[in-house]
């Protein structure tokens, strides 16, 4: 996981086991969006967003089987996940997502004195305990995606029981027949 600081170059890297296939570069931000940012020929020849050949923002390039992205000055609108995409023999390749984030700055909660009891008074559980319904839930989903893999699956096994059984009929009818003719 790389955490940039802002301002900060980030260096990524994809490495493929042919030379010449070529690879793109794309960056899923936090919403879950795709964009584009570059592809680099088998030759070296970059590609990026726009059909521009250069870029002010990212640099790229092949060393062997190596393609390396660069983001010359990381910004917040640089954060997500980038993946490396290769195209081989008509087959898309696609690399682990390289997460590129900020890190998170966490502050402590504040703590609170815990509540003195006097004597004589019960204190009420904040937190009462119920049925965990989690799992209630989830065998109630299982239940209805059962339903609906299983009720279709015996309704086609059926009907192929139905059409080998008429097959099988259909069969015996014209060796009879041809039984007949034959004699």
């Amino acid at each position: 996981i790389t955490r940039p600081q802002v301002g900060q170059r980030l260096e990524l890297e994809c490495q493929t086991s042919k030379e010449d296939s070529g690879a793109f570069w794309v960056r899923q931000d936090k919403d879950g969006n795709l964009s584009f940012i570059v592809f680099i020929s088998s030759l070296s020849r970059t590609t990026f967003s726009g059909k521009k050949e250069t870029s002010t923002h990212f640099e790229a390039s092949k060393d062997g089987k190596f393609y390396r992205l660069v983001v010359k000055s990381f910004k917040p609108q640089d954060e997500g996940n980038y993946f490396c995409l290769m195209n081989t023999n008509q087959v898309l390749y696609f690399s682990h997502g390289q997460p590129a984030f900020f890190p998170v700055t966490t502050t402590a909660a504040p703590v609170t004195p815990a509540p003195t009891t006097q004597p004589g008074i019960t204190e009420k559980d904040p937190c009462p305990r119920t049925l965990d319904t989690e799992t209630s839930k989830g065998k109630e989903t299982n239940f209805f995606c059962d339903i609906f893999i299983w009720v279709p699956l015996s309704g086609a096994c059926l009907l192929l029981l139905l059409a080998l059984a008429v097959t099988i009929t259909v069969c015996q009818q014209t060796r009879r027949r041809r039984c007949r003719c034959k004699r």
